[in-house]
């Protein structure tokens, strides 16, 4: 029950932080707009644009944290947290969009010849609407890597490549300034549209990725040290370890072979002195499928640091050393 209040607050925090950043998003567009209008400038229009893109990413965002927080059904027996990866591919590919777009609008303005106008207001009004971003999104990937949430980590990264996008807009408004070289607004629009069309890229990459449950390597690797660091002599053997996410959820599965001869409550012990070390450890939402297999003398004999085992069919050798290589597999040690 405790568990569960903390997750709906959790929740609850999340969605709050997507609201005010949504409404920011909305105030920053007007503020940006204005900017191009004010100065006709190429590269501030294609920061506004992607203001849209902040905008409706960050609803899809919101839905995607109601809708992932939602409990398990018999439809969806994992949850509905990998709605979080679709959130973050939408943002990708709109992203990716936009910047395609930016790199055409400032291609064609070698040919349109805008002329430029008002670069102070422009310079204010971009370096304000830059800060804003930067602040949101630095929060929002801190508060996403903290709770595991995709949709915040991916939204920051967003707002993080405008502020970069806008730190490049204000050095080229202040170099046109300075030279009156019209066409560095043009090629500023273009970089900028290869910046953002790089993040929208990379995005939907990694969306792609974990909607077809790509391993988790740095939480196989911390599940992997914590299990070899904290070992036990009659945990003889662990394979076929995988980790996936389900939005800010983990979902461990992994053998572990046991004495044959023990108990199935004993069996059960072990097992569940695995889960709660890892959980104890990790601090995250994780839920366990662990398998307990049984030794097989006396091929899991020369693996058993077992000294008295009754039952032993061959003279232990030597104890192995848990890696990705050999924990991923599923086969078992000294066979």
């Amino acid at each position: 029950m405790h568990v569960h209040l903390k997750d709906q607050a959790v929740n609850g925090g999340k969605k709050q932080l997507m609201k005010i950043v949504l409404i920011i998003s909305i105030c920053l567009f007007v503020v940006k707009f204005a900017a191009y209008f004010l100065t006709n400038s190429n590269s501030i229009l294609t920061d506004a644009v992607e203001s849209i893109v902040n905008i409706l990413t960050g609803a899809f965002a919101l839905y995607s944290i109601y809708y992932a927080a939602k409990p398990k059904d018999e439809d969806h027996p994992y949850g509905h947290g990998k709605i979080e990866f679709l959130s973050s591919g939408f943002e990708g590919a709109m992203i990716l969009t936009a910047g395609i777009g930016m790199i055409f609008k400032g291609a064609s303005s070698f040919f349109d010849k805008d002329e430029l106008q008002n670069l102070d207001w422009g310079l204010y009004l971009t370096v304000f609407a830059g800060a804003v971003n930067g602040v949101m999104g630095f929060v929002l990937i801190k508060r996403g890597e903290k709770e595991g949430s995709v949709t915040l980590v991916a939204e920051g990264k967003h707002l993080l490549s405008d502020t970069w996008s806008s730190v490049a807009i204000v050095f080229g408004l202040v170099a046109i300034y300075f030279t009156k070289i019209v066409w560095i607004d043009y090629v500023l629009a273009i970089v900028i549209g290869l910046m953002i069309t790089y993040t929208g890229f990379r995005l939907v990459k990694e969306s792609i990725d974990n909607l077809l449950d790509k391993a988790d390597v740095a939480h196989i690797k911390e599940v992997i040290s914590l299990l070899e660091k904290n070992k036990q002599d009659k945990w003889i053997d662990v394979h076929n370890l995988r980790v996936l996410k389900y939005g800010d959820h983990l979902h461990i599965d992994c053998h572990v072979t046991l004495p044959w001869y023990d108990p199935l409550s004993v069996s059960h012990e072990e097992v569940d002195a695995i889960g709660k070390l890892i959980k104890n450890e990790m601090h995250e939402k994780i839920e366990f499928f662990i398998h307990a297999d049984p030794c097989v003398p006396p091929y899991s004999c020369s693996v058993c640091p077992i000294s008295t085992c009754e039952h032993r069919k061959a003279a232990f050798d030597h104890r192995v050393e848990w890696t990705a290589a050999n924990v991923l597999p599923d086969k078992k040690h000294g066979m």
